[in-house]
């Protein structure tokens, strides 16, 4: 367990963090931060209990905002991959119709190529 010093609203905090997390702590820290002094440059002093509560409810606010975009962006992909499938079903469908189709007509001009070999008799065998 590391130990780090962050600086909150003017004073300065000793936190806990796992090994290896003290960069991302403090890159937290100093977004929180950011977040304060900007309200406190839109309100002036309110309080520092005050100006932190602000900030924390923004940081809220974006990530409600950030889980619905994941959310509705999670269903896109969920109804794009359902198109695909069906689009692939599709794709192998139609495949399959054309390799019969092609099979088919290849057998009618099997069997006219026989008819006519037969017709023309004993001549020579076309195809």
């Amino acid at each position: 367990m590391s130990h780090i010093n962050v600086t909150i609203n003017g004073r300065q905090y000793r936190m806990a963090c796992e090994e290896g997390q003290e960069v991302r702590l403090l890159k937290l820290a100093d977004s929180l931060e950011s977040r304060v002094e900007q309200l406190r440059g839109r309100f002036g002093e309110i309080g520092d209990a005050r100006l932190t509560v602000m900030a924390a409810l923004t940081v809220c606010d974006e990530l409600l905002d950030a889980g619905e975009r994941i959310r509705n962006l999670q269903k896109e992909i969920d109804n794009l991959r359902d198109v695909r499938i069906a689009a692939a079903d599709r794709a192998k469908a139609t495949q399959a119709a054309v390799a019969n189709a092609l099979n088919a007509a290849a057998e009618r001009i099997e069997k006219t190529t026989q008819i006519l070999n037969r017709t023309v008799g004993g001549g020579v065998a076309i195809g």
